[in-house]
């Protein structure tokens, strides 16, 4: 038979060694369960991070570039060096080398005379260094041209015909980023599309240069 003191013993006892052994399991439970949450919380961060650094190389750019064109061997002779603007595009491939194209156009009248430019351009842009936010790149590549010139033949003012051809352009410039959205810089360029071939007239040839500012808005 079971003493009564024995009992007023043992009870105390189990409850204190069961609550212990509560206690535990729950603190094990919680303690566990905070270290998923924050193994999770700073997965989540390695992974956010790797997607700004992987977007921060990877984005497209739409720009706009404004200043002066200066006409160079025959198409200086029929125009006069003009304020123009030039539109681009830009894909950034890797930190140092960017795909860009470049659509221009652009009237130069001197007199009765005039010559008209306009420029589809494909190239590759090539980063020299980076010093913090601020980079000089230099760029080239070939493109497609249909360069027109209105002169004056035997006494008559006569407009050549109008023809694509290929040509190539090249250049150097300087960018800042301003934020992770905008852009801004400086560029100098040549193009030379090849001569242009005429039926009963001289051929089409010449070269212009462009020093613009430009302004561009990246999308991620």
């Amino acid at each position: 038979m079971i003493k009564p003191n024995f009992l007023k013993n043992i009870v105390p006892a189990t409850l204190i060694v069961a609550g212990f052994f509560s206690s535990s399991v729950f603190a094990k439970s919680i303690k566990e369960l905070t270290s998923k949450n924050s193994a999770k919380k700073n997965q989540s961060k390695v992974t956010e991070v790797a997607q700004l650094t992987g977007a921060a190389t990877k984005y497209h750019a739409f720009g706009i570039g404004i200043g002066q064109t200066f006409l160079a061997g025959d198409f200086a002779d029929t125009g006069e060096d003009i304020i123009s603007a030039d539109l681009f595009y830009e894909y950034s491939a890797s930190h140092s080398f960017d795909f860009i194209a470049n659509a221009h156009y652009s009237k130069h009248d001197f007199r009765n005379t005039s010559t008209t430019l306009s420029g589809l351009n494909l190239g590759i842009k090539a980063k020299l260094f980076n010093f913090d936010a601020f980079a000089p790149f230099a760029m080239g590549g070939l493109g497609f041209y249909a360069p027109k010139m209105k002169r004056e033949l035997e006494d008559e003012f006569v407009e050549s015909k109008s023809k694509v051809v290929f040509g190539y352009h090249a250049g150097v410039g300087a960018e800042l980023d301003l934020n992770h959205r905008v852009k801004v810089g400086f560029m100098g360029t040549l193009h030379n599309p090849f001569d242009v071939k005429q039926e009963t007239q001289p051929e089409v040839e010449g070269a212009y240069y462009k020093l613009l500012l430009t302004i561009f808005y990246k999308f991620y």
